[in-house]
């Protein structure tokens, strides 16, 4: 691959470390800007995915899709293809009820159906199937009123237990996916 077009290099939050450098935002603000959080939370994970390299989980990070969009991480190994979207909960009390989840005392937003969305995007693009992960990072304690369909939640600390998972892949063919997703050029045509 043209050393362009390899998305294998990208950091953690890359997205978000060249969206801080174009405009890093006001100087003196009340409340620290939320994209410092979230590329924390982003790096939290991306490091407890990369950890993973030894079970066979071959990882991507931030890869970019047509309209703005990004997966926040791609984890492909003997357990399957995983679209992982990662969410900011530091100290905070998150209620999952399908598709709605709720931070704190927050509006509940829709967010379940942006990690669908993401994972059902990237099955298109790699012709395989993905399963959504949603991952709280720090929160305080989860509740999961209704159990989110197809999607699987966790906190930072269970991020690992996805490498447990097997049989479903084998080794080429792990190889073989993450040749393709991290081709630029695939994530293109969607």
């Amino acid at each position: 691959l043209h050393p362009d077009d390899d998305l294998a290099p990208n950091r953690p939050g890359e997205a978000l470390l060249v969206a801080l450098d174009r405009d890093p935002g006001p100087a003196h603000r009340l409340r620290p800007d939320p994209r410092h959080r979230a590329l924390d939370a982003e790096r939290t994970v991306g490091e407890a995915l990369d950890r993973m390299d030894g079970l066979g989980v071959r990882v991507l990070h931030s890869i970019p899709l047509p309209g703005g969009d990004r997966v926040h991480h791609l984890a492909i190994g003997p357990g399957g293809l995983y679209a992982v979207h990662v969410v900011y909960a530091r100290r905070q009390r998150v209620t999952v009820a399908d598709p709605l989840v709720t931070l704190g005392r927050r509006e509940p937003h829709p967010v379940l159906r942006r990690v669908r969305a993401d994972a059902d995007r990237v099955s298109y693009a790699l012709t395989a199937e993905v399963r959504p992960v949603l991952v709280l990072v720090g929160a305080s304690h989860v509740t999961v009123r209704t159990p989110p369909r197809e999607v699987r939640v966790l906190t930072d600390d269970e991020v690992e237990r996805l490498g447990d998972l097997g049989g479903v892949l084998k080794p080429a063919d792990v190889e073989a996916l993450h040749a393709m997703a991290r081709d630029r050029n695939t994530w293109a045509r969607l």
